[in-house]
């Protein structure tokens, strides 16, 4: 995978925007045909802008800004060609394992360590301290895959329920209220567990 390099300051918004472009270059595309109206750099770059709009939906924000403003901020923050909807980036995007955007937690780490930014966080031994949480992000009774970990329940009948976790690494320093991301471990269920019963 390139990687992209600039002189200027790494963590520019547009310089970030345009590494994650770069790591877009190698997401899967599963269409087959003509039905290609959006690209997946689209979808991609739309999925990632959610996290600044913080709105249910990504389209129907967009639109309520181009209206107000003559222009959206998928045009331009992300230069985005056109604007799929929720339903369309959430179809392109569900094929993208995880592990394609991983690539961005190395550039924004080695970017942070190269301009000294990590030495705020070391701490005993000058070591850096790492705090480790485990979140669920899926859970359903009707819905699994080979990925899901399942509890069963004893409650007259066995109910089973599947589900997604994974484990969210950041760096932490006392008396910082900052913490810096680390790529994230999922958790699949292992050779040899156990299912836990509740």
């Amino acid at each position: 995978m390139p990687v992209y390099n600039s002189k200027c300051e790494p963590f520019a918004f547009d310089n970030l925007v345009d590494q994650f472009r770069f790591v877009i270059e190698e997401f899967p595309d599963k269409r087959t045909g003509n039905n290609t109206r959006y690209t997946i750099e689209d979808a991609a770059l739309g999925a990632f802008s959610i996290f600044f709009t913080q709105s249910p939906s990504f389209l129907a924000f967009q639109d309520a800004m181009q209206k107000a403003k003559g222009k959206s901020n998928a045009q331009t923050l992300f230069t985005m060609d056109q604007i799929p909807s929720d339903n369309h980036i959430r179809d392109l995007m569900d094929v993208v394992h995880p592990s394609y955007v991983f690539p961005m937690f190395s550039y924004i780490f080695d970017g942070l360590n190269t301009l000294g930014y990590l030495e705020e966080f070391r701490s005993i031994n000058n070591n850096l301290l790492i705090a480790l949480d485990g979140t669920q992000y899926f859970s359903s009774q009707n819905i699994c895959c080979e990925n899901c970990s399942r509890k069963e329940h004893r409650n007259g009948t066995v109910t089973v329920t599947y589900f997604h976790t994974v484990i969210t690494p950041v760096i932490v320093a006392p008396g910082n209220d900052k913490v810096i991301a680390l790529q994230p471990e999922f958790i699949t269920p292992q050779d040899g567990h156990k299912t836990p019963r509740t």
